[in-house]
């Protein structure tokens, strides 16, 4: 999941009250799928090869609003484009995808679930943004809660204290992207950034996913659950989520956050048999609440 990109809320007087609550779940269910699917096709793929296939794929789905909006997009942006886009694509969905080799798809689903938090500490860190004392509480709550999932040997063995560190990693570049969207993008189509980064993300990534591309065959299975990953839990995923933006706002919309772990959790219980934990509840439990906790003193 990535949420970079905000736009003002636009008012929509044929809105149902059933409309919003839905597409939020759906959003949730489709995000929180992302982790099945890299569970299932990075054993196969491996790390760089999924990431490549996921974000041409993405950026393809997205192109046509790239392609009406070019104008806005001089040669001389693309530079800046490129190293935002691996900092809030690339390197994060490599982490992840490498710790789904290792760890279950719910580790990975609840760490995510820190980038509302780290975008927070990066803003305080880097850009002078006052952070407040509810948020610095929400803040050490969150990372209590990382640890606490780090530690639960019983959801994937020995090697999930490592996926913990990846996928908390990758929402942390998360946290700088979006503070850098914010700041040097600001006033672009939000979903013609998307495939911009996106794809400049591929070519980047791309000469290391030729040279690690599995020589075995990869099962049908591994291709159908990277072409999900890419087509619908990035590219469409990203329309569905700028539309919400425009319609209630960015601050509704990023309610989200708070079902993409558990979706993820439950998809990874429901089709993979993968166990659910004590620990992985009061993991989750401890930073949802703080995320939560940290929403509502920015409100």
């Amino acid at each position: 999941m990535n949420t970079a990109v905000t736009a003002p809320a636009l008012p929509d007087s044929r809105e149902r009250g059933w409309l919003t609550p839905l597409e939020l779940a759906l959003l949730g269910a489709i995000w929180g799928a992302s982790f099945l699917f890299m569970r299932v096709a990075a054993k196969d793929f491996g790390a760089l090869a999924l990431v490549e296939v996921r974000l041409a794929l993405g950026s393809l789905v997205l192109l046509p609003f790239l392609w009406r909006a070019r104008a806005q997009f001089p040669l001389r942006l693309w530079p800046k484009l490129a190293i935002i886009g691996a900092i809030n694509s690339a390197v994060p969905f490599l982490l992840f995808a490498w710790a789904a080799q290792r760890a279950p798809a719910g580790i990975g689903a609840i760490a995510n679930a820190m980038t509302v938090l780290f975008t927070a500490l990066v803003g305080f860190l880097f850009f002078h943004e006052k952070i407040g004392a509810r948020r610095a509480v929400a803040l050490v709550a969150g990372f209590l809660g990382v640890v606490v999932l780090a530690g639960d040997k019983t959801a994937g063995g020995d090697q999930v204290g490592w996926a913990v560190a990846a996928g908390a990693t990758a929402s942390f570049l998360y946290g700088i992207g979006i503070n850098l969207v914010r700041r040097h993008l600001t006033g672009l189509p939000p979903a013609a950034v998307a495939s911009a980064t996106l794809g400049a993300s591929a070519l980047l990534t791309l000469p290391f996913a030729i040279a690690y591309w599995p020589t075995n065959p990869i099962p049908m299975k591994s291709w159908f659950s990277a072409g999900m990953l890419g087509v619908v839990c990035t590219g469409l995923a990203f329309v569905m989520y700028y539309r919400l933006i425009a319609r209630i706002g960015a601050s509704r919309a990023s309610t989200v956050t708070y079902l993409i772990p558990v979706f993820g959790v439950a998809w990874a219980w429901l089709l993979l048999d993968e166990p659910l934990t004590i620990k992985m509840g009061i993991a989750g439990a401890m930073i949802l609440g703080s995320v939560a906790f940290s929403q509502r003193a920015s409100r």
